[in-house]
């Protein structure tokens, strides 16, 4: 039975703690206890602990480790740094509380928050901080600089708080309980955070919490888009009595699973001038004053929001827009929502998108009971440690036998910190539960060539969860290594009420080795792994969900290259929910649903690396029916280079809803298309959009583009940044093959100019016809030759020390790529260097990143690199510029410098591509060519037969639009 929280009112003249989830110590030899034996602790309330907690988390091994923490009332007066990979677990008949007296000194100031928990990214002395780990920074809300370990990152995996309070005393405006910018397989649970005077529970939040409740306070939650990308969920989580917002948040892919909210102003306030991806599913509302949702940048393809069976007692405005003011009001006193959704929506494959609200609620005449949705562990007092059956763990034992008896003799077993090494399958029976409290640290193990696992043959599992059980998986690692073809992790045939949570699936990204330090899965040319026999995708799926499979899957992490997949379901119509898994790294394919019915992904997350992931498909179902896919985060990482075609590919599906998808990569080789249907052969390159429900029937006719689209060439690799010459002829640059084309207008002829080993990424043309040339090579390369002359005759162009330069044409990029939305304040920023034309007429503006060759995760993000092509800034017109990852074009004037100046939104919409006709019309490449008048006003639609990439107006007239597709030049003549 699952412990329940605490329900009663926080009561100011003594405290009252939760009730406990682990009742019971753990007995670990590895772990570290906070005892008064072991560390100068006093656990009364009164005495500071802060060194003691301290000492205990600083004792922890680097590779990760837990620190259980027994029940008590642990007062601090500074920040409790949590290492990466360090689980703070809580036990006892009592929840274990830190608490932060009243008054204490640093936790005064709203605007300087004090953490009393803080997640770090490194340890002192390790990581890019400099001297002890520090960096200078500020936080989320732009007003806080501080000095202090480095922030988690992207690469901070495997930490986690649980059953563990936070109670923060009176006299403190300034405290936070817990800052959590952390990664994968990191997590929140079983907590209650008592607020009271304190500004927030949550400062920045990232991965996955469960369990939780948020008393009082200013805000329950202010987080925004985490320090990987990825989503923020919350599964069972209960906010009541905050005065301003429960959550309070921007870009966090912030996905809720049965959230309540009881007794405050606002539920979820999404910032102004901010797009979010929000997914609420079996909500609870409860006399919530204000409106409950505020949503912002309502007209932005970037918004997207979704909401789903929430329940409202007293909750008379559901959800306001923002900008506009348009309110949407409950039809009872007591009502359901049955679906809200705000945001890009498209009826079905091949349907026009529109920017559009959907409010369907009806009234109730009762609120229904309330229910968690995860199940809960057996009770601690029932758990029996394997190494009290003989069950060694320590890696070279082999314990497939004793554990095999354990699961025989027992239903619910308990594996302190160990490898496991098995050599055959381990079944359980239908009511077994495996649990296990760090997934790095506690890992069930076949070693290489391990013989049962070899050959061709039928898949093999680790373990096996019967047909139709109740199991539950949690808190494990299982590693099937790189030598074991037949080798599937986990067989899961468990029925609705089984749980895998906190499971990791090891190899490939952030596997640690047995002594701890993290494995390499890379030769040194990110083509293989280091050893050639532990050959990628040369095994089954990690997780197989199959034979009727269902259940609850939470907080995976399964980024294993030798596998064919990260998660494979199949053959099954229970139901299957999936709630914050990051399924990454494979060679083909991350997700594969087959033959599957009555499955929900909840922010299912997926990366492409460069090395491995180039022809990988995040996500293919197939021959299956009534799936739903909600907050899917799917990136590219910025070092690609190989294009693929499309992220999401379905095939004799029906009823597929997708809801808040999100297909992004800082590199220049995003997913081409967001969905392909290969049985209609229909495609939506809309990366970002609210809703679309792809229903299986045959598809409606869609009138077709006035505009005649001419393809010119093909056979490219990836081809953009062109420019064209005074006689209107086109060139432009596969960068893959280091080659230069030229398009001759009056001839209507291809040939190559230049094929020199010298990294050709962008074209400019001087007025003198001098070709300038922006290389990817070296710090800062321009150099420059005569279109024809000899491959020896190139001038190597230096940087010059900015200035105004009246009389010169800027030529400025047209997109930009920003991590952040901070491009209306970048964008402008005036560049230090500039590069001089041949002729003198005309320069390139150029940034400090540029000159210096400076790498972003080995990559160059410079923005004269990064875009996709450059465009001169001619003298009394606009110049207009997108913000490619918030799909907005701007209008701009661009001073003597090369400036841009008195930036104005232009159109939401802006992608890889930008050119202005001779009428001022502007089009716009982002999945089609869309064209609008000077005004702003969408006036038509340009339809190219794949993604078009640059475009640039040419030919002698300057009437022919050029097209730089992935693989084809095209052109269109514009009247």
């Amino acid at each position: 039975m699952r412990i329940p929280l605490f329900a009663a009112a926080l009561l100011a003249a003594a405290p009252v703690w939760a009730g406990s989830y682990y009742t019971v110590r753990p007995d670990d030899p590895k772990a570290i206890y906070l005892t008064r034996e072991a560390f100068p602790v006093r656990a009364d309330g009164v005495a500071d602990d802060s060194d003691a907690i301290q000492q205990a988390i600083d004792k922890a091994p680097p590779g990760g480790g837990i620190v259980f923490v027994p029940e008590g009332r642990y007062r601090i007066t500074k920040t409790i740094y949590i290492w990466p990979a360090v689980r703070l677990i809580g036990f006892g008949a009592t929840r274990p509380v830190i608490l932060l007296g009243a008054n204490t000194p640093g936790f005064q100031d709203p605007d300087q928050e004090g953490f009393m928990i803080f997640f770090a990214g490194s340890r002192p002395g390790q990581g890019r901080g400099g001297q002890g780990g520090q960096e200078r920074r500020r936080s989320g809300r732009g007003n806080l600089n501080l000095t202090m370990p480095r922030d988690a990152t992207p690469g901070t995996f495997y930490s986690a708080m649980s059953n563990i309070d936070i109670e923060i005393g009176d006299g403190n405006p300034g405290a936070v309980g817990v800052r959590a910018r952390y990664a994968q397989h990191c997590y929140l649970s079983h907590m209650e955070f008592r607020i009271g005077s304190g500004l927030a529970g949550i400062h920045d939040g990232g991965n996955e919490a469960e369990d939780i409740r948020f008393v009082g306070g200013q805000y329950g939650i202010i987080t925004r888009k985490p320090s990987p990308g990825w989503q923020f969920t919350l599964v069972d989580a209960t906010f009541e009595g905050q005065k301003v917002a429960a959550i309070r948040e921007h870009e966090a892919g912030l996905t809720l699973i049965h959230p309540v909210f009881r007794n405050v102003p606002t539920a979820i306030s999404i910032d102004e001038g901010y797009a979010e991806e929000l997914w609420v599913k079996d909500g609870r509302f409860e006399n919530i004053s204000g409106p409950a949702v505020i949503i912002s940048r309502e007209k932005s393809q970037r918004t997207e929001i979704n909401m789903e069976n929430v329940v409202c007692d007293r909750v008379p405005q559901f959800a306001r827009l923002r900008e506009s003011g348009k309110s949407f009001a409950g039809p009872a006193a007591k009502y359901e929502v049955k679906a809200f959704s705000h945001g890009l929506h498209f009826a079905d494959l091949g349907a026009a998108g529109e920017i559009r609200t959907n409010f369907e609620a009806v009234p109730l005449r009762a609120m229904p009971a309330d229910k968690a949705d995860l199940p809960g562990l057996p009770a601690r007092e029932t758990w029996v440690d394997v190494h009290t059956l003989g069950v060694k763990g320590d890696g070279d034992s082999d314990d497939t036998e004793p554990i095999r008896k354990a699961v025989a003799a027992h239903r619910t077993l308990y594996f302190p910190i160990g490898r496991y090494r098995v050599t055959d399958t381990v079944v359980l029976k239908p009511d077994t539960v495996i649990v296990a409290l760090h997934p790095s640290a506690t890992q069930f193990v076949i070693n290489d060539s391990t013989p049962e696992f070899q050959g061709a043959g039928a898949p093999k599992p680790v373990i096996e969860a019967p047909k139709g059980g109740t199991n539950i998986l949690s808190g494990i690692g299982i590693y099937t290594n790189g030598v074991n073809p037949r080798a599937v992790a986990l067989k899961w045939m468990a029925g609705k009420d089984s749980m895998v949570n906190d499971v990791r699936f090891l190899g490939g990204h952030g596997t640690n080795k047995p002594d701890g330090t993290r494995d390499n899965p890379y030769n040194n040319t990110h083509t293989a792994d280091p050893d050639l026999t532990r050959r990628w995708d040369g095994q089954y799926a990690s997780l197989w969900v199959t034979a009727g499979g269902g259940g609850r899957f939470v907080n995976l992490w399964t980024p294993s290259t030798f596998a064919q997949a990260g998660m494979y379901v199949s053959d099954t119509t229970t139901e299957g929910r999936v709630y914050e898994i990051s399924s990454e790294h494979h060679v083909r394919n991350e997700v594969v649903v087959r033959n599957a019915s009555n499955w929900s992904f909840y922010a299912l997350q997926t990366e492409e690396e460069r090395g491995e992931g180039g022809f990988a498909l995040p996500l293919e179902i197939e021959d299956s029916s009534n799936i739903t896919v909600a907050n899917f985060h799917i990136y590219r990482v910025v070092s690609s280079f190989q294009p693929f075609p499309y992220a999401i590919r379905v095939a004799n599906s029906k009823t597929i809803r997708l809801r808040n998808i999100h297909c992004y990569s800082d590199s220049k080789v995003n997913f081409d298309n967001a969905v392909y249907d290969a049985t209609r052969n229909v495609e939506l390159r809309q990366r970002e959009f609210a809703w679309m429900t792809i229903s299986g029937n045959p598809l409606r006719q869609q009138a077709k583009s006035s505009y005649r689209v001419e393809k010119l060439a093909g056979g490219f690799y990836n081809i953009s940044g062109g420019a064209v010459d005074q006689a209107g002829n086109y060139y432009f640059v596969d960068a893959q093959k280091q080659k230069i084309y030229k398009w001759d207008a009056a001839e209507h002829r291809l040939s190559t100019i230049a094929d020199s080993p010298l990294d050709p990424v962008n074209l400019v043309f001087d007025k003198a016809g001098n070709l300038m040339v922006i290389s990817y090579a070296g710090r800062g390369t321009i150099y420059s030759f005569r279109p024809g002359a000899p491959p020896s005759e190139i001038t190597l162009l230096k940087a010059e020390p900015a200035a105004p330069r009246p009389g010169l044409t800027a030529v400025l990029p047209v997109d930009h790529w920003r991590l952040e939305n901070d491009f209306a304040g970048e964008a402008p920023a005036r560049k230090p260097y500039q590069f001089i034309s041949p002729d003198g007429t005309t320069f390139i503006p150029a940034g400090e990143d540029f000159v210096t060759g400076r790498l972003y995760y080995g990559s160059k993000l410079h923005d004269v690199i990064r875009a996709f092509g450059l465009a001169a800034a001619i003298p009394g017109k606009t110049f207009y510029v997108s913000d490619e990852g918030e799909l907005q074009t701007y209008s701009a004037t661009v001073d003597a410098a090369g400036t841009l100046t008195d930036l104005k939104l232009f159109a939401e919409a802006g992608g890889e591509g930008l050119a202005v006709d001779i009428q001022g019309n502007v089009y716009i490449a982002a999945g089609q060519i869309f064209v609008y008048n000077p005004a702003g006003q969408r006036i038509d639609t340009i339809e190219v037969p794949e993604r078009p990439l640059q475009i640039v107006f040419g030919g002698s007239d300057r009437k022919t639009l050029f097209v730089a597709g992935r693989t084809s030049l095209y052109s269109v003549r514009i009247h």
